[in-house]
Parts: C-alpha cells; structure tokens; sequence
C-alpha cells in the first residue's frame, strides 16, 4: 500500500474518531502521529515534530496572556461597563455585546470572550426582560468574527501566517486578519439585527442567574457590623473573594467548632462571619449546625479549590461574582502594558512571533499577574495535544503527494472555472469539515491542501491560506462545533437545531468576504 493510501485511511480513522466524540481530542491527534509512525510514512523526527513547532509555543504563551488578562479583572471590568452603560434597548445591547466581544476574542481567544462575558450578557437581559437566547447566540457569532481581527485571535490563524511563511517567507502581519474580520463583524452584526426577532427563540432557561453586581454591599448589609464603609473595597476585589457556603444535612462539619477570624484547615481561607436563621451570631467559639452559613474569604483561586468540597453548599459560585463584582485589580495596568508590547511587537516583527508570545507570558508570571500554578492551568492543554498531534498530519499531506492528489481532483471537479471557483469549492469543502470538527484540525487538513491547489494553478497560495481561516472561524451551524457555541447552550434555553437559522445566514458572510474580499487583498 503507498503512502499516499495510508495517510488517507489514517485522515479518514481520525475524521471518524473526532465525529464521533468518543475519544479525547488530544488523543486522538497523538493517535494520528503514532499511526503515522508505526506506519513509516513519516520518521521519528518527523512524527513529533509538532511538539517543537513555534505555533505550538506561540499558542501555549497566548493562554497565559489571556490568563493575565482576565485575572487582572480586565476581561470582567468590560463585561461590567456592558451592565453599566448599555440601556435598556435590546437592538443596542445586541451591537454593544457582539463588539465588545469581538474584540475581546481578538486579544484573548473565542472561548475565554464568552465565558468571561456570558454571566453578564444573562444578566442584562434578565434586566431588560428578554429571553437570555436573544443576546447570548449573537455574543457567540461575535467572538468567532472577532477571532479574524488579529493574529492572535485563534490557533488557526497562527497556523495560517505560519503555512504563509513557508509557503512565500512572509507570514501575515497582525492585523492583516482585520481585513476580513472587520466586514465580517459589521455583516454579521447587520444580519443578527435584520433576523434576531424571527430566527432566535424566545427561551428562558429553568433557572436564571442572579445579578452579583452589587454583591459586596449586599453582603455588608446582610452581615451588619462585619466592616465598615471605609473598608469595604477591601472584602471583594480583583484578587480576593467572599463566599457564602451552607452546612447541608449529613454534612461532616456539623458540629465543628469555628469562630469569626477563623483560619481554615487549608490555611487559605479566613471565616469572616457565621449565620443561623438569619441571625448574625458574633462572639465566642460556635459549633456548627444544619442550615448553618459560613461568610469566607480568600483569593478567587483558594475559593474555587476549597469550595468544589462536596460537603458545603455553595451559594453563589465565586467565578460568577469575580466576573460581575470585582473591580479592576492593582495589577491590571501591568496587564495592559504588557499586552501593548506584545501586540506591537507581533506588528512590527521585531521578535519572532513564539519569542513575542514567550516575553510576554513570562513578563505576567515575572510581574505575579499570573502565579506560575494559575499559568499553568491556563493552558488548553487538548489544544496544544490537538495542534501537535496534527501537524505531522499536514506533513504527511504534503510530503506523500496526498495534498497534490486532492488539489488536482478538486481543480479536475471543478473544471476550467478560474481560481476564484477553485477557492470558493474550497472553502465549502473547509465549512462543512468545521461543523463536523474542531476547527484548529480542520485548518490543519486543510491549509497544505491550499498551498498545492495554489501550486497546481501557479498563483499566489496567500489568498487561499487567509480563506481557509476565515471560514475555519464559521463553525456556527450546531451547538458542539465549538466549546463556545455549547457554553451558551443551556444559559440560553437552546436546542439542538437552533443554531443553524442564524448560523446559515452569518455562515454565507464569512463565505462571501473569503471568495470576494480576500483576493481583492491577496491577489491570485
């Protein structure tokens, strides 16, 4: 059997396996090198490989600068200016919500500008009194137009500048992705406007969150005399948290003796205060019974490990009153300055792209923006799996003839049609793989197939490599073509189907800027 045989068969075994979603992501993207591997299509060198890629490096740095961002209380200080300034009217918030968040998914991925937006969006429309389903479907379209305002934006697009480098020795600049994202965000925006009230349905979830944007001077109300006006910023910032926790029924610390000031077992959390029955109980040791409730503090990230104990109740989950409570942290400057450097390095190209994304993470654990523990959990670790698994992949594409072979049938499809025909059946073939799979494989089974349609036409394979990560960026038609679309799922109220009759509609946007904007840019 040829190579070129076995890296088909190998393709099609992990198409199958991504679909069917039985095997993790990331194992099935080291199974591909392995396969790749035992079958001698590629060598050692060559099987493992991606773990040594600058793109992989590049992405692994991106999470801990998201981290940074997000920790720093900036990523939740513009999700509250959307609560604070956004009115009451829902064709502005609609506008406010997919802008905002597309220009967080440019800085710190798609996945990160929902999840640090979506407990806010259901606030607001809670406020307003509409259907969570009406805001929350159009702030996951914006993320992923957003994600084509930057470089950084997403993995596909690292990997797009990164084929174009090695296709042409110049990879795309940083905002060179701006050039489709742009109208495509204005497109998308007008099309949710134009179809919002007829085509997203009018759903509430069973429960609805509650609004935590107040949630420190609720708390010094209901524990009177637990501090004092002046001190108040003090029990809720950027880097410490409260919690209220209940004492259930069978609980292991019925009958512990605690106390307000208390320090926990863990040594990170302090008892600020206890409650029975709504009485405020102030003084002297207190042994502890059902119903109970427990005030703590500490910071956001010893709440989150401590509070996952089964034997407490949470009363409202300290992530969702970080990203609607917390003001901006001391360090949130830093934040910032450190993300201007690495934005107008990656401009200029002053460093290579890996080396920018390396100073930058390491100037937020340097400066403690991000603690080498929180660094560390940053990191999509699937994503990276994923992007090094299939990345021998592509070199086995390319290198067995694969790609040439699928790039002269699709051209001998499609006929004597011109290029702009050649791009656009590519494109088609790329959306249909996205709805199917994680769009980060997708690119990289696409893009070397790109380079040799390029090759077969003798023109420039810029404009293919740009097309395939616009409409990578499309997945919109089911709710598990990405984590995005799923996060929103259940605050939403939605159902499997829902998706696709916006999603078409925006899906044939980001079509139309590929196959009609981008060679306008990027000649053939």
């Amino acid at each position: 059997m040829t190579d070129s045989a076995l890296t088909l068969i190998i393709l099609a075994l992990a198409v199958i396996a991504f679909v069917s979603g039985r095997i993790p992501t990331g194992l099935v993207a080291i199974g591909v090198s392995l396969a790749l591997l035992a079958t001698g299509v590629l060598d050692l060198q060559q099987a493992f490989a991606g773990f040594a890629d600058p793109a992989v490096v590049l992405i692994a740095a991106l999470f801990v600068v998201a981290e940074g961002l997000d920790g720093s209380g900036l990523t939740s200080w513009a999700g509250q200016q959307l609560v604070r300034r956004g009115g009451g009217e829902l064709r502005r918030l609609t506008v406010l919500v997919m802008v905002v968040v597309a220009v967080l998914s440019a800085l710190i991925s798609v996945n990160g500008a929902v999840a640090a937006l979506l407990p806010v969006v259901v606030v607001i429309a809670s406020r307003i009194l509409v259907a969570p389903s009406k805001l929350l479907l159009p702030l996951a379209f914006g993320a992923h137009a957003g994600s084509l305002l930057t470089l950084t934006g997403s993995p596909v697009n690292v990997l797009a500048s990164e084929y174009a480098a090695t296709a042409t020795g110049h990879p795309f600049g940083f905002f060179d992705f701006a050039v489709a994202g742009a109208p495509i965000i204005i497109g998308s925006v007008l099309l949710v406007l134009l179809l919002q009230r007829f085509v997203i349905p009018d759903r509430t979830p069973a429960t609805m969150p509650r609004d935590l944007s107040d949630q420190a001077r609720v708390l010094l109300r209901d524990y009177p005399g637990l501090l004092t006006d002046a001190a108040e910023p003090t029990l809720l910032d950027a880097g410490t948290g409260v919690a209220e926790v209940l004492v259930p029924p069978r609980s292991a610390f019925v009958g512990a003796t605690v106390f307000p000031g208390m320090v926990t077992e863990s040594g990170d959390l302090v008892i600020l205060a206890v409650q029975r029955a709504g009485e405020h109980l102030e003084h002297g040791e207190i042994v502890l019974e059902v119903g109970d409730v427990l005030l703590l503090q500490g910071d956001w990230d010893a709440l989150d490990a401590n509070l996952a104990d089964p034997e407490i109740v949470v009363v409202d989950a300290p992530d969702a009153v970080r990203r609607q409570a917390a003001p901006l942290g001391r360090r949130a400057w830093t934040a910032a300055g450190i993300l201007v450097f690495m934005v107008v390095a990656l401009a200029t190209g002053v460093f290579p792209p890996a080396v920018t994304g390396l100073l930058a993470a390491g100037a937020m654990v340097l400066t403690r923006t991000v603690s080498v523990e929180r660094a560390h959990r940053s990191i999509s670790w699937t994503t990276l799996l994923l992007v090094a698994g299939m990345i021998p992949m592509s070199t086995a594409i390319t290198q067995t003839g694969t790609a040439e072979m699928i790039a002269n049938g699709l051209i001998g499809i499609v006929g004597d049609s011109g290029p702009i025909v050649v791009l656009g059946a590519l494109c088609l073939v790329a959306l249909v793989f996205g709805q199917l799979i994680s769009n980060t494989a997708t690119a990289l089974i696409i893009l070397p197939i790109a380079i040799s349609v390029a090759a077969e036409l003798q023109v420039s394979p810029l404009p293919f490599l740009m097309a395939v990560a616009v409409v990578s960026a499309a997945a919109l038609l089911t709710p598990v073509a990405t984590p995005a679309n799923l996060m929103i799922q259940g605050p939403a109220g939605l159902r499997f189907g829902d998706y696709w009759k916006l999603g078409l509609p925006v899906m044939a946007v980001f079509l139309a800027v590929a196959v009609g904007i981008v060679p306008l840019v990027w000649r053939f």
